[in-house]
């Protein structure tokens, strides 16, 4: 008999189903994030992890796995090992997360694709243009589900913000601004720790810091509400801190389709800033607010009337849609775990229609995907450009 994931006729306009079984997750890196995200995967019921490349020392990724819970036979020191292993295994693995250091994205989703297994990939997706085509080109080749974690997508006050301007209930936009501020890079010797060590080295950051790791999130986060296409940019990078090989700040002016002018910044030294992701969409009749340190608060606003304040929970009015991404009512809090449980749960159900062999409506998921990781890769080498020439606008 042949395994059903998704129930028989469900709607997809409708809430998202649950699925006959949990899938079965795999972990390829084993640092902070790594748990993060397995910790979300669990949260949205549909993922059990059960497998693990977590380090590339064996010692290491066995003592690691029991952290994740993980079978020892099933703790690899080797993602192609484990990719070889697990597509084999009757019960292996229906897709895995990477979560690894930029520069071992490509080879880590090339060996998993290859091997048959659908791909979440953390961002940058890759620190080379090539390999980004590259995972278009396999992915497309493949049919499988390649996922990019820009989680910040999946907040559901940013959902309804794109619902309400695809509606075009704002007029026509005018302005896209858009910043990230951080400040945990401030203390002299925060550059020294593991974790961030490898974020200022460009052997294996890439060719930037501050913009791949943080800008690409404010990137990604502006075309998604706004619907509308990044095309150029003027870049000028900073070291505003302690003295780094790589950029701890970005100022950028940058312009959409249609000659829509706006703004992006990204720094890591701005005191008071923790999550300080911030979205301005002005539009020709109204303007659009949201900020991740009050993600659950969407700001409407009209030129002439009082402004309006739309916030996450049950029965105050958020659409279908977004409801979709609701768990509890409004006054009990929901934040970023919620946010990464909320793509781990879109994630699950492209998988599951994948391998129920349904071919779900284009406008069903909002899952960042491989294309959204590649048009990230061109908005990093495109700034990257523009500061070398001086801040000269550049193509995306």
């Amino acid at each position: 008999m042949t395994e059903t994931l998704l129930p028989a006729g469900f709607d997809f306009e409708g809430p998202f189903p649950r699925l006959s079984r949990r899938l079965r997750l795999g972990v390829v890196g084993g640092g902070r994030i790594a748990a993060t995200q397995a910790m979300a995967a669990r949260l949205s019921d549909r993922w059990d992890v059960v497998a693990g490349a977590l380090s590339s020392d064996p010692e290491k990724a066995r003592a690691k796995s029991a952290a994740f819970y993980l079978a020892p036979e099933r703790a690899y020191a080797s993602f192609f090992e484990m990719a070889e292993t697990e597509a084999a295994r009757a019960d292996g693995v229906d897709a895995v997360m990477i979560t690894t250091p930029n520069h071992l994205h490509h080879s880590a989703a090339q060996a998993f694709l290859d091997a048959g297994i659908d791909v979440l990939c953390d961002k940058p997706l890759t620190n080379e243009m090539e390999e980004a085509e590259d995972l278009v080109r396999r992915t497309a080749q493949s049919g499988r589900i390649f996922g990019v974690s820009y989680v910040m997508s999946c907040f559901p006050m940013v959902r309804q913000a794109r619902e309400i301007l695809a509606s075009g209930a704002r007029g026509r936009i005018n302005q896209i601004h858009v910043e990230f501020m951080q400040d945990w890079m401030i203390p002299e010797g925060a550059h020294d720790a593991p974790h961030v060590k490898w974020r200022l080295d460009p052997r294996i950051s890439g060719p930037t810091s501050c913009t791949s790791d943080i800008g690409t999130h404010a990137a990604h986060l502006a075309g998604f509400v706004s619907g509308l296409r990044m095309s150029d940019l003027r870049a000028d990078f900073y070291v505003c801190g302690a003295p780094k090989e790589l950029e701890d700040t970005v100022f950028m002016s940058t312009r959409y389709e249609g000659e829509v002018p706006g703004t992006l910044m990204a720094t890591r030294l701005a005191p008071g800033n923790r999550g300080g992701l911030r979205l301005r969409v002005f539009g020709s009749e109204a303007g659009l607010e949201w900020d991740m340190e009050n993600a659950e608060r969407l700001k409407l606003n009209r030129f002439g009337e009082p402004d309006q304040i739309i916030s996450r929970g049950h029965g105050h009015g958020v659409s279908p849609r977004t409801e979709r991404f609701v768990r509890t009512g409004r006054g009990f809090p929901e934040g970023l775990i919620e946010a990464w449980a909320n793509l781990y749960t879109e994630f699950a159900l492209a998988v599951a229609a994948r391998k129920d062999g349904l071919k779900a409506p284009a406008d069903w998921l909002g899952l960042p995907g491989v294309e959204d990781g590649a048009e990230g890769v061109r908005f990093i080498h495109a700034a990257v450009r523009s500061h070398r020439a001086g801040g000269r606008w550049e193509s995306i």
